[in-house]
């Protein structure tokens, strides 16, 4: 029979490890969400967080100027509109008390009132 060593077998792998790079961020990482387990992110996630307040905040803000902002233009709208109903009606109140009109309006309502024929006096 042959004869057989007895020593061990030893497997040389001819590719060295090379130690992962920690320095480059990969968009598989990005992706996958491992992102947040490097330490350089981790380290950061404070600020980020903080960062991420803000934006929100500046959201919000932006949200509630429009919505002021509609609210102002429809109260100049409305101001606009009262304020001609209000030269409007003026001017018929103007109209309607004129000596001409107050004797009509009195006829047509049938208040038996006549006007004053004789001039008013002063009082000294």
């Amino acid at each position: 029979m042959s004869e057989i060593s007895e020593q061990p077998v030893e497997f040389i792998d001819e590719q060295p490890l090379k130690p992962k790079d920690k320095k480059g961020v990969k968009v598989k990482d990005f992706l996958s969400g491992n992102i947040l387990t490097h330490e350089n992110i981790s380290a950061q996630l404070p600020y980020v967080l903080f960062l991420a307040f803000i934006a929100v905040i500046y959201i919000a803000n932006h949200y509630r100027y429009d919505r002021l902002m509609r609210e102002d233009q429809k109260v100049k709208t409305e101001l606009k509109n009262l304020r001609a109903e209000s030269i409007t009606t003026a001017a018929e109140l103007m109209f309607i008390s004129k000596q001409s009109e107050v004797v009509k309006l009195v006829e047509e309502k049938g208040l038996e009132l006549k006007e004053s024929t004789v001039p008013p006096k002063k009082i000294k």
